[in-house]
């Protein structure tokens, strides 16, 4: 067979959105305008869910999670983007990008879990609307939380484990502002046939069966509602899936965009945009999703702010 002499990558470029210097600066207070506001956003509404007692319900409990999770999504990715906007160094070691694809990874498809099992949350409190607290069961939902974690990241670890083991021809340089799944396969020069299948399986664990569940479950519930005879019933029984569905749409809308389509379609400036929604976007606004929409976390932040302007 012939030889074929690899330089082994010990670090990666990341060339980024552009290299003038002034659209980096302004990208920088950009860019850390939106993280201030995602951790301001998601630490008040764990907070809020927290400390409220009228807040300690199945769907407050699911939104807590899904604040966690974003609050932890967008420092995996945020930190590293500020550095590389200011700094003239924009290398990432090769452990610290496999650290920052493997959690992000872990947090996303967790992400996509956690909105699936909110979904039955919703088809359970509109179907069966007397007996939701005991059907949806401190138990239960811990349960749910559980295997959403764990589901994710198990699927981390595979993903991670089959990308970080291709050979990288000597090219370190990823086109884009972090350590993700497309640049880095156009790094490889060893994509095999068994890593596309890994990729195909990952993408049907994570994406399409979560979404599979989120529709049947919409299914489900529409049903419900047509059963409702008042309009004014069903109005009300829809506005409480309205937030979750919105969450849904922006992130699912962006996920399958950038995964569910073959590799040679990738047009990464195109791509970095919609990488920047939902990684960095998205966090910030789910706080604004689940608060400007609900009363009762209305209520609460404004007994909250009442609180502390007493004190």
């Amino acid at each position: 067979m012939e030889e074929r002499n690899f330089t082994k990558v010990k670090e990666f470029i990341l060339v980024g959105f552009t290299t003038d210097l002034k659209v980096q600066k302004g990208l920088f207070f950009i860019f850390l305008l939106i993280y201030i506001f995602s951790l301001l956003g998601n630490i008040t509404l764990i907070s809020l869910i927290f400390g409220d007692s009228r807040l300690h319900t199945p769907m407050y409990f699911f939104i807590g999670n899904l604040s966690f999770l974003d609050l932890w999504y967008s420092s995996v990715y945020a930190p590293k983007i500020l550095v590389t906007c200011i700094s003239e160094d924009k290398s990432i070691s090769f452990a610290g990008c496999l650290a920052q694809f493997f959690f992000s990874a872990g947090l996303a498809y967790s992400e996509c879990y956690l909105l699936a099992a909110m979904a039955y949350d919703r088809y359970v409190a509109i179907s069966n609307p007397l007996l939701y607290s005991q059907a949806m069961s401190p138990r239960l939902c811990t349960c749910l939380v559980a295997v959403s974690y764990l589901s994710g990241f198990i699927n981390s670890i595979i993903i991670t484990s089959e990308t970080f083991t291709l050979s990288f021809c000597g090219n370190n340089v990823i086109d884009d502002f972090f350590c993700d799944l497309p640049p880095l396969v156009k790094l490889a020069c060893d994509v095999k046939e068994s890593y596309q299948a890994v990729l195909y399986f990952i993408l049907a664990s994570n994406v399409i069966t979560p979404t599979v569940l989120i529709l049947a479950s919409y299914l489900f519930i529409i049903a419900a509602i047509l059963k409702i005879r008042s309009a004014q019933g069903r109005l009300k029984a829809f506005s409480t899936c309205g937030s979750h569905l919105t969450a849904v749409t922006l992130y699912y809308g962006s996920i399958l965009y950038i995964y569910s389509r073959p590799s040679t379609s990738y047009a990464l400036e195109r791509d970095k945009v919609v990488s920047v929604f939902y990684t960095v976007v998205f966090p910030m606004l789910n706080p604004l999703i689940y608060s400007l929409r609900n009363k009762d976390v209305k209520d609460a932040l404004k007994k909250m702010l009442g609180r502390v302007k007493f004190t």
